[in-house]
């Protein structure tokens, strides 16, 4: 049986093979403790060292402001929580948006309801953008923190990340950008984005589920989120998961070849080509920024139908309405309505993100599969 065409990359990526021979000998011959004093130890130990570096050289930073985590979310939470706890005499109020994901918004939900912190929810426009004069306005003195994705999960649409940086810089802020979805996508460099804090998602680029990490700019003193033994520099306790972080720093060092070689045009490409054969021949409307977006996340509304129901109905295609944290759901997108789309718009929104194996044949074969569905 042929599996379906795979078009839900910004749910998660494949393991890419050359990820996976980097890992495997770690899950066998090189098992040892890296805190170990001995042989065993110390050939785990630089493994972790050289994958930190390369985590490091394709965010821009140094290797010791790297910290390997679980996941994007909890790097998400270490950051919010981590700022927060830190800063909590000096003030209680952080900004972010309406559009955040769930570990964003959860958290500072947890903040407000059992802390007594502030939050306050940035609108965005109809294409999915904050305005960062609205940063600016939304500033208080107790404010601590501005969180702030660079590339939202559902329409892949891009925030001005960098101008919003300046703005937390010009008022002694510090700025944590969740950049889960762009990571290895497009590229990102700490500097450029003027950040404190970024947050990196390992199943968004090509490593195993269960592997994340977060940029701490030099200087930046989080309260720890989890206590224990004093790793990675006192900032999260636990041994370290030594095939996961050789994972993620090869995933880094193959994110920085792709994308020098290109992969962003040829992603745009694909989506692009999708777009125009749905369009063609559907009601089509483009949920999103027509530019400000990921190359590779397509997120289109099919005037009329369910998303869900219409994805049911072409079981050769493996794509999403949305977040996977909210899969199945058959209602509005809160991130679409958020941007002012009708809800019965909405209701009919196709998340289609192609990735580094995605085939122009299998563009073409998804759209005249959807093209007959709906008809």
């Amino acid at each position: 049986m042929r599996l379906p065409i795979y078009l839900d990359y910004n749910a998660t990526t494949p393991v890419d093979p050359a990820v996976m021979a980097a890992m495997l000998p770690y899950l066998s011959d090189h098992f040892g403790n890296p805190h170990s004093a001995h042989a065993y130890g110390s050939t785990t130990a630089d493994a972790v060292a050289a994958a930190r570096g390369q985590v490091a050289a394709l965010l821009g930073c140094g290797a010791d402001e790297i910290v390997f985590t679980s996941c994007a979310s909890e790097s998400n939470n270490m950051a919010i929580k981590g700022v927060a706890f830190a800063l909590r005499d000096r003030g209680r109020h952080i900004i972010t948006t309406v559009v955040e994901h769930p570990a964003v918004l959860n958290t500072c939900r947890y903040l407000e309801r059992e802390f007594g912190f502030s939050v306050t929810l940035l609108p965005v426009d109809g294409t999915g953008r904050i305005d960062p004069e609205d940063v600016r306005r939304a500033i208080r003195p107790d404010t601590v923190l501005i969180t702030v994705m660079q590339a939202q999960n559902e329409t892949g649409v891009l925030q001005p990340v960098a101008d919003v940086g300046r703005i937390a810089r010009e008022h002694g802020i510090l700025f944590h950008v969740d950049a889960a979805q762009a990571v290895g996508k497009i590229p990102v460099r700490v500097d450029d984005l003027g950040c404190d804090l970024l947050t990196v998602a390992g199943h968004k680029l090509y490593a195993p589920k269960g592997v994340g990490a977060l940029y701490i700019r030099s200087g930046v003193t989080l309260h720890p989120l989890l206590h224990g033994a004093g790793y990675e520099g006192g900032r999260r306790a636990g041994t370290d998961n030594v095939p996961y972080a050789v994972a993620l720093g090869k995933a880094c060092a193959l994110a920085s070849v792709h994308l020098t070689a290109g992969e962003g045009a040829r992603l745009t490409a694909l989506r692009d080509r999708l777009h125009m054969l749905l369009a063609e021949q559907l009601p089509v409307r483009l949920n999103g920024h027509e530019t400000e977006r990921l190359p590779n996340t397509l997120n289109v509304s099919i005037v009329g139908q369910v998303g869900n129901d219409l994805l049911a109905a072409v079981p050769e295609i493996a794509a999403s309405t949305g977040s996977a944290c909210h899969a199945g759901v058959s209602k509005p997108s809160d991130v679409l309505l958020a941007m002012g789309i009708d809800p019965a718009v909405a209701l009919g929104a196709l998340r289609l993100s192609v990735g580094r194996f995605t085939t122009t044949d299998e563009v073409d074969f998804a759209a005249s599969r959807i093209v007959a569905a709906v008809r």
